[in-house]
């Protein structure tokens, strides 16, 4: 999915595909709204093609443009394209909608706060599972210990598997997109933080004891 742009109507949205290359190989380019819910407007784009057929020669892609009309304005809606990608008006720059990330598309500002903290634990790509304890934020940089549940169908922290955990402490630096993970160390104190940031502030880390192996 390369992009997608409104008209100034508001509803007649164009999407710009991937799609294989050549004579024949696609056919029926077509793009159609599928159900909305939630503020969410799921657009399904199908076509028919030989990519499959090793002789066909479709073992290239090409840009193709195709065209939905949504059934209300996207203004205040967001735009999801075969439940895959995801975009907004929000922030964009028209006619172009703005293509989320996989923190969505509003991710929480980094700052001391759960919402910040559940921001972080995705880029350091935790288990299912993993709950977090703050162990020093100053709103630009930030100590998370992280424990990932263990053993047989552990569930949430009530299921009794808190006792039986793998257990990481990460650090972060703030970004204008958001966390940035640094790194994983259980070392006590800085040492190890220190070797992945040296303007890691040490009064956030000093304190850290040596995480049990």
């Amino acid at each position: 999915m390369n992009g997608l742009s409104i008209a100034a109507d508001d509803r007649t949205l164009q999407l710009d595909v991937q799609v294989p290359a050549g004579t024949d190989c696609t056919r029926g380019l077509k793009a159609a709204v599928d159900t909305m819910e939630n503020g969410v407007i799921y657009v399904k784009v199908t076509f028919e093609t030989r990519s499959m057929d090793r002789d066909s020669g479709c073992t290239h892609d090409e840009r193709a443009l195709t065209t939905v009309r949504l059934p209300v304005s996207v203004v205040g809606h967001r735009v999801m394209v075969n439940s895959s990608d995801v975009f907004t008006l929000s922030g964009a720059t028209r006619p172009a909608l703005r293509k989320c990330g996989k923190l969505g598309c509003d991710p929480a500002p980094t700052g001391c706060t759960s919402d910040s903290y559940q921001q972080a634990m995705l880029v350091s790509d935790t288990p299912q599972h993993t709950y977090w304890d703050d162990l020093g934020c100053d709103g630009h940089w930030l100590i998370l210990q992280l424990s990932t549940r263990m053993g047989p169908a552990c569930g949430d922290v009530s299921s009794g598997c808190k006792e039986s955990a793998l257990t990481t402490r990460w650090f972060f630096r703030a970004t204008p997109d958001g966390w940035h993970a640094l790194g994983a160390s259980g070392a006590a104190g800085c040492a190890g933080v220190l070797r992945m940031s040296p303007a890691f502030p040490e009064a956030l880390c000093r304190h850290l004891p040596a995480l049990k192996r």
